[in-house]
């Protein structure tokens, strides 16, 4: 797919599609009173006739317009113009893309990127609009033994912008929302490929693709060096399943040697069968899923490392798998983690966390700035903030409030939960130090509340992805989250240091 932009009027565009917006009640953009004006009132008249209202979604699409240079008009209501936000802009776009894809318009000039979209900018609307198409492209179909490929598919897109002076806004923008949805459909890629290919060793193999860019190298650790680390807690959860616990770890150095990094700890449960405290079988094909926070991480260092971003990130894949077998660990274990802690563990589907906290210790080497670790972690999360935001806790207010603005921006969005001490006693245990599981209440909470005990050494935030990595239903599918967020996060992040240094 290949996007651009230009600054020209609607008259002047020979192309295969030109794309205005329509308002509620049947009002035309500015852009559609120009087409109008030249086709001597052709639209208008459509308009009046009742052919589309405006609302948000509808499409009418027009053959010959009189007096137009482009073969098709393609118009989209977008609403009440005052009320145009960033769920209907995006819905609008995606409602063009999949238009113009199922009507063979191989190219096309869109004009919606001159809407007025509450409190966003160009560099926003013309990046989400990439990010939105790529999205609508997107499709898995390589396990399929036949592929169903459209004759005319859309290959071009141009988004017009108001003013010349608009032209580099628009071009950084097409190159961030093109790094971001190539990062997002490598998270996607990973994340839906099934669990009988997307093996722990499958994601490291997937990391080391990423040595083709500069500034990249790959560290693949095994169980051998996970035992010599004292990472017992990691290689229980791994230990029924014959597939070998593998941790990824992805070097990134774009900034200065002495800047200390941000690491970015994603869980990847390749497959969670809940382990002795076996899942039921409903659904259980999903938690090929659970290695979503992986699938993030990595589609985040891709669209780090297309971007080259001034920056010293490292990203963890926390592979593993949890079976139950004769080898599995067992409700009643207690397991000694990595940092010397011990783990009553109470319920091995609540696996996760014993994975995510050998790997939180582990990344205190590398002495990081910030820490983020994302993960499907807890059902509790999806009760309650459903599959809109992503669960977020964070020892450090700054941190936290950093990535909100960040999910805001991005339209990838986060909500912040409470981590008081005050839920902590829920993980007491009268044989270890704690336990692996806190009840029922405020499960989201106490998850994050066990995975504080690990990150004393560096400010930390925890991303629960669990309602947000994929969809179900007829639907199915990874949806690329957080990916998005956290690059927004990064791009913020060299934006203020660049600031600082002006």
């Amino acid at each position: 797919m290949e996007f651009s932009v230009k600054s020209g009027s609607p008259e002047k565009q020979r192309s295969a599609c030109i794309v205005v917006g329509v308002y509620e009640p049947r009002r035309l953009s500015p852009i559609g009173e120009q087409l109008d004006k030249i086709s001597d009132g052709y639209i208008s008249n459509l308009l009046r006739r009742g052919d589309l209202e405006g609302k948000p979604g509808q499409v009418l699409l027009l053959h010959h317009v009189p007096n137009v240079l482009s073969e098709r008009v393609l118009l989209v209501g977008c609403g009440k113009e005052r009320e145009l936000d960033d769920k209907q802009y995006k819905q609008i776009i995606s409602k063009t893309i999949n238009t113009l894809n199922d009507t063979g318009s191989m190219e096309a000039v869109c004009f919606l990127t001159e809407q007025h979209v509450k409190g966003r900018d160009t560099y926003w609307k013309v990046r989400q609009a990439v990010e939105t198409t790529q999205d609508c492209l997107y499709t898995f179909n390589q396990l399929k033994s036949k592929k169903t490929d459209l004759r005319r598919p859309l290959r071009k897109i141009v988004f017009n912008v108001p003013t010349r002076r608009e032209l580099t806004i628009g071009e950084t923008a097409i190159e961030h929302g093109l790094a971001i949805a190539s990062g997002a459909k490598l998270c996607k890629d990973v994340a839906n490929m099934p669990p009988n290919i997307c093996n722990p060793r499958y994601l490291g193999e997937q990391a080391k693709t990423l040595e083709a860019f500069n500034n990249v190298s790959v560290d693949l650790i095994g169980e051998k060096e996970m035992e010599e680390l004292g990472m017992h807690s990691y290689l229980a959860v791994g230990r029924g399943s014959v597939n070998e616990s593998v941790m990824s770890v992805i070097h990134y150095k774009g900034g200065s040697e002495d800047q200390a990094p941000i690491i970015f700890v994603g869980k990847g449960l390749t497959f969670d069968s809940g382990g002795i405290s076996l899942k039921p079988g409903e659904g259980m094909d999903e938690m090929k899923y659970d290695m979503g926070g992986a699938a993030g991480v990595i589609g985040l260092m891709r669209s780090l490392v297309e971007m080259q971003l001034p920056i010293n990130v490292i990203g963890i894949l926390a592979g593993c798998e949890n079976m139950p077998s004769s080898n599995a660990y067992r409700p009643g274990d207690i397991l000694t983690t990595m940092s010397g802690q011990t783990v009553e563990v109470l319920n091995t589907d609540a696996e996760g966390r014993l994975v995510l906290c050998d790997a939180l210790t582990y990344v205190e080497k590398f002495e990081p700035e910030i820490v983020i670790d994302v993960a499907t972690l807890t059902g509790a999360c999806i009760v309650a903030l459903g599959a809109h935001a992503t669960g977020l806790l964070s020892s450090h207010n700054p941190l936290a409030h950093d990535l909100l603005k960040a999910g805001e921006q991005s339209g990838d969005r986060a909500w912040q939960l409470p981590l008081w001490d005050d839920y902590q006693d829920q993980l007491d245990s009268p044989f270890a130090d704690f336990t692996n599981l806190g009840g029922r209440a405020a499960g989201t909470i106490t998850a994050a509340c066990f995975l504080s005990k690990f990150t004393k050494k560096y400010n930390w935030a925890h991303l629960d992805i669990a309602g947000t990595a994929w969809k179900s239903g007829k639907n199915k599918g990874a949806t690329g989250r957080p990916v998005p967020m956290l690059t927004q996060y990064l791009l913020n992040r060299i934006e203020v240091s660049d600031a600082q240094q002006d």
